[in-house]
């Protein structure tokens, strides 16, 4: 590999433009990762097996799909080590904990809670129909009847993520709300999921992981309604549960490790432009944070910034193996390359620290979210910048998109034809139709037009 020597400890550098390219735009997706030894132990010791995670997933889809709450109840103290006697959380117990916040942070969650709304209001679809002298023609926009929202809790809590769902859903005028997020050991769920619940206006919050909150959400139990589709991101356990159900339900997507690729040319502040990659591999192990820069002088700055910067950080010892793994500086020739290494890319976040950042704009075909100017962090957009943060990862940004009021609502195609249609349309579905060999769909044109 050809690198750049000396300009950090943790990430690779990359100058040839061809070991770029092949790293860029290898075949990535949703993929079932390994499993740690503590896991495997904890597998070993619930189903008395060495199984996969997808095997697990299995068993547990069938034992909830046939025993419901009493399936539920056994996972989560298994799994989360509560056995909590009432799966639902009281709207009470919301309420108190909102109320119990401190102030400076209710008012932060109710500033973020409103930008998304705001945003969300601007794409709302409505239903349309195109009258004619042939009839009518015309969609019909409803919001789902009920949907399910998982927010990932217990050791981690990610009040963000359940208003970054949960809210669009309401916008879109869904029928019924309902979260389902792991308690801690002692069956609680964490007063910050709560407020966000309360303040996101849900209907209904169960203190239940896992796949089994997968299942119980996809086929119903004695306490937990079935919905029509189920949101959110969470563990390899959560997202190959989602796979699983898909059919029974609809989901959003499989959710994988979090990326952000940055573009940057020689105007961009390199202090900065490590900030954002360690704020980006603070997430996971995982995760990705990505350097394309025009600037050789930038990419070495910025490896040294990440040596220094990483030092003072919490999380340094997940953000360290995040860059080591999958953290990557590549010095590209020109903006325009790197956009295209960027489009091949297709990542969750692309962020353009550039002189004339519009100016890319254009050029972007694949991502997730843009993030436009150096004063536009993508740590701005998981919290309070307006669009949903739960975006397509894994190369996936190439055919989807992220959470937005239309992945909450379903079209139903509407149609009143007339005779003046019927006599022009019908010869021609008469042909088609006895051309598929589907004489009685023909026969049914012909009857009415002989009349």
């Amino acid at each position: 590999m050809t690198t750049a020597a000396g300009t950090s400890s943790v990430v690779t550098t990359i100058t040839d433009l061809g070991e770029a390219r092949a790293a860029l735009t290898r075949q990535r997706g949703f993929e079932e990762t390994a499993l740690s030894p503590v896991v495997r132990d904890g597998i070993c010791r619930v189903f008395g097996a060495d199984l996969s995670g997808d095997e697990v997933v299995a068993r547990i889809l069938s034992d909830v799909q046939r025993h419901g709450d009493a399936a539920v109840r056994r996972y989560t103290e298994a799994f989360d080590g509560a056995a909590p006697a009432d799966l639902e959380v009281p709207r009470p117990t919301w309420e108190a904990a909102l109320a119990s916040l401190d102030r400076e942070l209710r008012d932060a969650l109710s500033l973020a809670a409103e930008q998304i709304a705001s945003f969300h209001r601007k794409h709302l679809r409505t239903s349309w129909i195109d009258y004619s002298d042939e009839g009518a023609l015309g969609q019909i926009v409803r919001p789902l009847d009920r949907v399910g929202v998982y927010t990932p809790g217990g050791s981690a809590v990610y009040p963000s993520s359940l208003l970054m769902t949960a809210i669009p859903a309401r916008v879109a005028g869904v029928g019924e709300i309902i979260v389902c997020t792991p308690p801690a050991t002692d069956g609680e769920v964490s007063p910050l999921i709560l407020a966000a619940a309360q303040i996101a206006n849900v209907d209904r919050v169960y203190r239940i992981g896992g796949a089994q909150a997968i299942a119980a959400m996809a086929y119903g139990t004695e306490t937990v309604p079935h919905v029509d589709k189920i949101f959110g991101p969470g563990n390899i356990f959560v997202v190959l549960a989602k796979r699983r159900v898909f059919g029974a339900v609809a989901i959003d997507q499989l959710p994988g490790p979090t990326e952000t690729l940055l573009v940057a040319d020689e105007s961009a502040d390199p202090a900065l432009v490590a900030a954002d990659m360690l704020a980006q591999a603070e997430h996971d192990p995982m995760a990705s944070a990505i350097l394309l820069t025009t600037s050789p002088a930038l990419a070495a700055t910025v490896g040294r910034e990440l040596d220094t910067q990483l030092s003072s950080l919490e999380r340094r010892a997940i953000a360290s193996q995040a860059l080591r793994t999958n953290g990557l500086i590549v010095v590209v020739p020109t903006v325009e390359t790197a956009l295209e290494l960027a489009n091949a890319y297709a990542p969750e976040h692309l962020c353009l620290l550039l002189r004339d950042p519009w100016a890319a704009v254009p050029l972007v075909r694949h991502a997730g979210g843009v993030f436009v100017g150096e004063d536009s962090p993508e740590a701005l957009g998981d919290y309070a910048a307006g669009p949903s943060h739960v975006m397509p990862t894994g190369g996936t940004a190439r055919f989807s998109s992220p959470i937005h009021v239309g992945e909450f609502t379903k079209v139903i195609s509407l149609a009143a034809a007339n005779r003046r249609a019927l006599e022009r349309l019908g010869p021609t579905t008469v042909t088609l139709a006895r051309a598929e060999g589907l004489t009685a769909h023909a026969r049914a044109i012909e009857r009415r037009l002989e009349q």
